[in-house]
């Protein structure tokens, strides 16, 4: 990770550690170096960025602000509006634009945001672009051969010009409503868009494929995105579904690039079921590629477990998409994703996409006409506890003795019983523990051993 960007890019407090000024300046940068670099490549044309932002307040500030700087320095700044992460990826790739930008702070609450970047080919932007963005962010920029102590503006017939891109929105609709292979008339399905970037194409997409569609959280009013709503508030919608009776329910975050689900019980269905589900499914239909399912080191042991018994294999990364994504590519996977429910099919995205998450688990509950907790069934999840530290300087907490010696008295009590996972969030102030055990409150008490040592050693935020 770098000083300004994580593991799912920029992200901080509106006008806090992420102000406009931010945002003018990585506009201006990506302006100047794409178009630099078709220059150089003898091509005169002006280079083309995609921009998109969810439902947060601030998104328009920092659309503005981005859109004022590409053009500024030259390019030409495409405007999705409101849309979702994954539609700027499709964009992206499908339209040829030289990168995408995506205005969102994902599942976080709405005076948070974020800037991701993405690259032509629909994918996280590479490190050594997001190296020299930070760089002239803190005005020592060096590269095609030189020092940069400012950046030229375009002038004249060489200033940028802003285009309004809905249309590049639609095409992505009509894209994912392209990938249904049955017709879904008659069931009937609820949707929690968190008042989030799925709001306006989520129903959308469900209903040109013939669903009785339930839509909640729908309505948003800038301050209300993930507030008790979608995928990090899923108890609405499974209350939700077991009221309305409906087949099946599916939550997004802010920015719908992930999805849980809601059976027609009203269990939870979270990104490790889903890798499962959609892995046999997809090993028994030949779409599995190296019989390989990529997973992360916070997936449940009660998932491999589960593969073990019907012969599939897995890889586990460090915990983030974009990890999940390289190894796929580097090892022609077709399948990976997060316990979070972020889940990559690479046949048809290069990032999650909660949308068509959803899309692909309902064609295997009618591929094999079972009800979605009948799919679930060869799954067992083991208990799990997971509390999220504000701490003041995450390598401080997590390095100190002697919450590293707390870690170690937990892991060898749990021996090959459990497992204890401490780690830094890319995105938030945060540690993350977590323990998976025999009980859930054996898990509690052990993640409870490691966090008060944490507080007690001065680490945490008041």
């Amino acid at each position: 990770m770098g000083k300004y960007f994580g593991t799912d890019g920029f992200r901080g407090e509106a006008n806090e550690n992420l102000t406009a000024d931010h945002a003018f300046k990585v506009g201006r940068f990506l302006g100047w170096y794409f178009g630099e670099q078709k220059r150089r490549a003898g091509d005169t044309e002006p280079s083309k960025i995609v921009i998109g932002k969810d439902t947060r307040r601030s998104s328009y500030m920092f659309e503005y602000a981005l859109a004022a700087g590409i053009t500024a320095s030259g390019a030409d700044a495409y405007l999705l509006h409101v849309t979702t992460t994954p539609s700027v990826a499709y964009v992206t790739k499908t339209e040829d634009f030289d990168c995408g930008v995506m205005i969102s702070a994902s599942h976080n609450p709405f005076y948070d945001n974020g800037i991701k970047l993405i690259n032509s080919q629909g994918e996280k932007m590479d490190s050594e672009t997001i190296s020299y963005v930070e760089a002239y962010l803190d005005g020592c920029l060096e590269v095609f051969g030189q020092k940069w102590a400012e950046l030229p503006y375009g002038k004249q017939d060489g200033i940028g010009r802003t285009v309004d891109h809905i249309a590049g929105r639609n095409r992505y609709v009509g894209y994912l409503i392209s990938l249904g292979m049955y017709s879904l008339k008659g069931m009937k399905v609820g949707l929690d868009c968190a008042n989030g970037a799925s709001w306006n194409i989520a129903r959308l997409v469900f209903e040109a494929l013939g669903v009785k569609t339930y839509v909640i959280n729908a309505e948003p009013d800038g301050l209300n995105i993930n507030q008790a709503a979608g995928s990090t508030h899923i108890e609405v919608l499974q209350k939700y579904v077991v009221d309305n009776a409906l087949d099946v329910g599916f939550a997004y975050d802010g920015d719908a690039d992930r999805c849980l689900c809601i059976d027609e019980k009203g269990n939870i269905i979270t990104g490790d079921h889903i890798l499962y589900i959609l892995g046999s499914y997809m090993r028994s239909t030949g779409q599995l590629e190296e019989n390989t399912v990529v997973t992360t080191v916070m997936s449940n042991f009660g998932l491999y477990k589960a593969f073990d018994e019907v012969g599939i294999d897995y890889a586990k990364t460090a915990v983030g998409d974009k990890y999940v994504y390289e190894y796929m590519v580097q090892n022609n996977c077709r399948l990976g994703g997060e316990q979070s429910g972020h889940i990559i099919i690479s046949k048809y995205a290069t990032t999650g996409d909660g949308i068509l998450t959803s899309l692909k688990m309902m064609e295997v509950m009618l591929a094999k006409k079972k009800k979605l907790s009948e799919l679930c069934s060869g799954l067992t999840i083991y208990p799990q506890v997971l509390k999220n530290v504000r701490v003041k300087d995450k390598p401080a907490a997590q390095n100190d003795p002697a919450v590293q010696a707390a870690i170690a008295d937990v892991a060898q009590k749990l021996g090959n019983t459990g497992r204890i996972l401490v780690r830094e969030s890319g995105t938030e102030p945060v540690i993350r523990v977590m323990v998976e055990a025999a009980t859930k409150l054996e898990c509690q008490q052990y993640v409870d051993q490691v966090v008060d040592v944490i507080c007690a050693q001065g680490h945490c935020r008041v």
